[in-house]
């Protein structure tokens, strides 16, 4: 990612460079028009004479120079010479200040992150779920040794720490102590076995999310000290073998997980102090004729054992609870607002808020 100051430096390096080519080709003109008075030779002549005279090439002259003649062709060299190291060395200062910036204005953006997620490795899987935090605007940083993933991380735009995620220095660089998450997504469990180990010692308060190749390690990884593991591979499996054992519920997972264009979803709602659904019943509340959503769960405050899937009409919904809500996204973030009092953005409920925490932490 650019810094400001970083886009400035290679402004003015570009235009410098930009000038001097503009000088050489004044030189070039100068010394065409030069030897066609001088020498009487044509333009194309005297612009080829200009050409061998500035690049040093060592061709033999088109004709025995007069003294005019030769009086040009040193100015021409001492000029063209002197404007070819000008671009040289500019050029040379735009490829490695550029590169000496950035990665200097990277670092202080990193000294600034706090509550942000941390991204082990950036494979396939990784960069999905880099894409879909960035979409969020959840704030990640990228841990990653591997040239050709850093490079499209660079493409991505987004923070990195270039490095090995199970050396300590290259975590605590990525703000392991101020970050909110670890997502660790690296080809080897035992890999990511070691990177939850040394975060878990950095930060005992980190959510960590732990990918996993095969099932009969997820209690190791989970011993390590991950909140959560996934399988990758098993939860595809279950959503292929789901198209053939449940066809219609496949397709109303597809309709629901349609991406950023899906009409309706499933998501969170925090009940704040002061709201109008708190103290209620979801028959007082009368949710779904307000506001045509549909109530999956509630769940208690600091008390994830006691979800109540599918509550009944008499069931109260309390402040500080959690509704899980399936509906049209303008209606939920109406419910959001006007009922609820949650007007937190998706950066505060998802980065900062424990609720994650809370809902995967091992008991």
């Amino acid at each position: 990612m650019r810094s400001f100051y970083n886009d400035i430096l290679d402004n003015i390096v570009a235009f410098r460079i930009l000038g001097a080519t503009g000088v050489l080709l004044i030189v070039f003109g100068l010394g065409s028009i030069g030897y066609h008075f001088i020498e009487g030779m044509n333009f194309f002549d005297g612009f080829y004479m200009t050409f061998i005279t500035i690049t040093t090439i060592g061709f033999s002259e088109l004709k025995n120079l007069t003294d005019g003649g030769r009086i040009l062709t040193m100015v021409l060299f001492v000029m063209g010479i002197g404007v070819i190291s000008y671009i040289a060395s500019q050029t040379t200062q735009l490829i490695f200040e550029s590169e000496l910036f950035r990665k200097r204005a990277m670092k202080k953006q990193l000294e600034k992150m706090k509550n942000h997620y941390i991204i082990c490795g950036y494979g396939r899987i990784g960069h999905r779920i880099g894409q879909v935090l960035k979409d969020a605007d959840i704030p990640i940083v990228v841990v990653e040794n591997r040239d050709s993933s850093i490079e499209r991380i660079r493409d991505d735009r987004l923070l990195y720490v270039e490095g090995d995620a199970q050396e300590e220095s290259v975590l605590i660089e990525a703000g392991i102590k101020r970050a909110k998450g670890l997502i660790c997504t690296l080809s080897r469990d035992q890999d990511n076995v070691f990177v939850t180990l040394i975060a878990r010692e950095l930060n005992k308060n980190i959510f960590i999310l732990v990918r996993t190749n095969q099932r009969a390690n997820t209690k190791k990884i989970l011993r390590s000290g991950a909140n959560k593991v996934i399988s990758p591979y098993e939860v595809g499996a279950d959503r292929m073998a789901n198209v053939i054992l449940r066809p219609h519920v496949d397709q109303f997972m597809d309709q629901i997980q349609g991406g950023a264009h899906q009409d309706h979803i499933f998501d969170e709602v925090k009940v704040f102090e002061g709201a109008e659904l708190a103290g209620k019943t979801l028959a007082e509340a009368r949710i779904r004729q307000k506001y045509f959503v549909v109530i999956i769960a509630i769940i208690p405050e600091g008390d994830v054992k006691n979800i109540k899937f599918n509550p009944g009409s008499e069931d109260k919904i309390n402040e500080g609870d959690s509704l899980i809500v399936l509906g049209d996204i303008d209606r939920i973030e109406q419910l959001r607002a006007k009922g609820c009092e949650d007007n937190r953005t998706l950066e505060e409920r998802v980065s900062r808020h424990d609720y994650l925490q809370h809902i995967y932490m091992k008991t």
